[in-house]
């Protein structure tokens, strides 16, 4: 048995440090967070190897702040270090709570160890893509990794420090099957799924995660890394949401999450990918059911098809409804998707559309802070308030930047009204100012 993990302290009724950083940053009950990771229904994201006093902890599921994902990484046309890193830059001054790298080009484990040592914030990575990149350098097909060779590299993620790995454990011979029963219009969407299903077609074989689950539960429980257990059959598009395959892996995802949870290993749960709008409250409640409450991370979803160039912005809309119906992890989707590897532009609009996202599902949810943010915010507003507003708002630079545009010398206002501004009308009238010194008094 290895060194005990978080789930192993808080079960014994100890408060381990990462999960206490975590309730005073989310300004929650240290024990009722305590009992959450206990039985599986938080998740703290904070690798044993690289757990540091200064690091911003990041947690996710029951009462804690939806927190939002970015995805960087090269791919085999373009694998520049230098290029990820600057994106990394730009996710963390977006306010990403959490960063993957996927990369696919390049020397994989040198850009990983470039971006781990590079930043506080939680960090996740897909280990099949590795094993893939290994095998064709090794001159065979991506999909003919070996099981041994798969693990290995989830151990070495392991040892570089990532918090939490995405393992595709729920794409078996038995969810392949119901696909073959009901093909889907766009087939499997997801790399590590559509490496793992071949993987399988390949060698007439189960799925080594699935079928040797207990050796990814010793994988996971020696770093304390998070088992993101992977949906490798996300619907890709909205007439393959909600399918036979789907769910039958996401029942899979559930049974396997409870295994590791038992075995004191943290767990989340991937979710969809894309989901028409009337769905999307249904598949986080079903998540929920099947699994206990374990934490939902989910892609968007994404509520239509047809937007390249603005899936940030139909992944925020879906995202916004998700989080506010029980999901706890939004990754980001930029206006790349579907088109291009993102740039650095890309990732910062990625990430305040699922920041925005985010927030608002912070709201439906009655979490603590979220309202007064809002109402501080507006307050500020009503006064005119411009300093206020640019460092308190969602994104200041967007602030900054649209009022410097907007503004006259000596006026307040915003170029949307100028002398019509309905706060200026206001506080012309006699004894307005009196009347806001005295509730600003009470409000004291």
């Amino acid at each position: 048995m290895s060194a005990k993990t978080l789930i192993d302290l808080a079960r014994s009724g100890r408060l381990p440090e990462p999960v206490a950083a975590a309730a005073r940053a989310e300004m929650v009950d240290p024990e009722k967070l305590r009992r959450a990771v206990a039985a599986g229904r938080a998740a703290v994201c904070a690798n044993r190897l690289r757990r540091d006093s200064d690091r911003p902890i990041c947690a996710v599921g029951a009462g804690l702040r939806v927190k939002v994902n970015a995805n960087i990484g090269t791919s085999g046309d373009r694998a520049s270090p230098a290029a990820e890193v600057r994106k990394l830059r730009v996710a963390e001054a977006a306010g990403a709570d959490a960063v993957m790298d996927l990369s696919t080009g390049g020397d994989l484990r040198a850009i990983r160890r470039a971006l781990v040592s590079g930043t506080g914030l939680a960090f996740g990575s897909v280990p099949v893509y590795e094993a893939a990149v290994e095998a064709q350098s090794a001159g065979r097909p991506a999909a003919a990794f070996t099981a041994d060779g798969l693990f290995r590299a989830i151990r070495r993620h392991g040892q570089d420090g990532v918090d939490f790995v995405t393992v595709h454990a729920g794409v078996t011979r038995r969810v392949l099957a119901a696909l073959d029963r009901r093909p889907r219009v766009a087939g499997i969407v997801s790399r590590g799924g559509t490496l793992l299903a071949e993987w399988m077609r390949r060698t007439g074989r189960e799925n080594p995660l699935f079928e040797d689950f207990d050796r990814l539960i010793a994988a996971a429980r020696e770093f304390d890394m998070v088992l993101s257990l992977g949906d490798g059959l996300r619907p890709g598009a909205l007439a393959d949401a909600g399918d036979e395959a789907q769910y039958e892996e996401l029942r899979t995802l559930a049974r396997l999450a409870r295994r590791a949870v038992a075995a004191g290993v943290q767990v989340m749960i991937e979710g969809p990918g894309h989901v028409p709008l009337h769905q999307v409250v249904e598949q986080m409640r079903l998540e929920k059911k099947l699994s206990g409450g374990v934490p939902f991370y989910v892609l968007g979803p994404l509520v239509t098809d047809v937007a390249p160039g603005y899936d940030h912005i139909t992944s925020a809309i879906g995202g916004a409804l998700a989080a506010a119906s029980g999901a706890d992890f939004l990754c980001y989707v930029t206006p790349a998707e579907h088109l291009r590897l993102p740039d650095e532009r890309d990732v910062r609009e990625g990430v305040i559309a699922a920041r925005i996202a985010a927030h608002a599902g912070d709201l439906a949810r009655n979490l603590p802070g979220a309202a007064e943010w809002d109402r501080r915010f507006s307050e500020m507003r009503r006064r005119r308030d411009w300093p206020g507003m640019i460092d308190n708002a969602l994104d200041p630079e967007a602030v900054r930047r649209g009022h410097a545009l907007s503004r006259r010398a000596g006026d307040e206002s915003c170029t949307m009204c100028g002398p019509l501004c309905v706060f200026r009308i206001a506080d012309a009238r006699p004894g307005a100012s009196r009347r806001r010194a005295a509730k600003r008094a009470r409000g004291r």
